[in-house]
């Protein structure tokens, strides 16, 4: 397991670097979005629209921040559950997004689909919303915002901690910690 820093948007170069287990401080750019904001890019791919972002390179982060405070550019920005997602992730990932970070773990469509088009899952410290938040230096609302939290964002981040859950090679960490248990 290693520590990687990647900037946004990432190449395959970087993907192909990162294993299950590792973790990432992302600076950069990501794009925010939950089941809404995904069912409404997945029907624009489906009536061969253009998206109102450019998931080429990029990452979305599954979350639906709280109201910022004053002076704050966001609330807290905890993630949410990324199965809900695991429908719409195969065309997104087919379409140029390079990873996605979320919570808990992702159907086998959703891994195969790391594979073909070299991406990757990364997970985000459920429970820590607060803290993950000082690493989000700025937001702004690009897309969707009568989604209300669930609007696409585009958000500014300086060292987000991830760590890889599924790797572009098959690679599953929640899947190597239950094996490791049973021993």
């Amino acid at each position: 397991m290693a520590d990687h820093r990647i900037e946004t948007p990432v190449t395959d170069e970087v993907i192909e670097k990162l294993r299950a287990g590792d973790r990432i401080y992302i600076t950069g750019y990501l794009y925010t979005g939950r089941d809404s904001a995904h069912k409404k890019l997945i029907d624009l791919v489906k009536e061969d629209k253009e998206l109102p972002i450019d998931v080429k390179g990029q990452f979305i982060y599954y979350v639906g921040p709280t109201p910022a405070r004053p002076g704050k550019p966001i609330g807290s920005a905890g993630p949410t559950t990324s199965y809900r997602m695991d429908s719409y992730a195969p065309t997104l990932h087919a379409l140029g997004l390079k990873g996605t970070i979320g919570k808990g773990s992702r159907s086998e469509e959703v891994k195969e689909a790391l594979k073909k088009h070299k991406a990757v899952y990364l997970a985000a410290v459920g429970g820590a919303g607060a803290l993950i938040s000082k690493s989000i230096v700025g937001a702004e609302v690009i897309a969707y915002p009568e989604l209300g939290p669930e609007a696409i964002r585009k958000v500014q981040v300086e060292d987000f901690p991830c760590i890889v859950i599924n790797d572009m090679y098959g690679g599953d960490l929640y899947e190597e910690g239950k094996k490791q248990y049973q021993k």
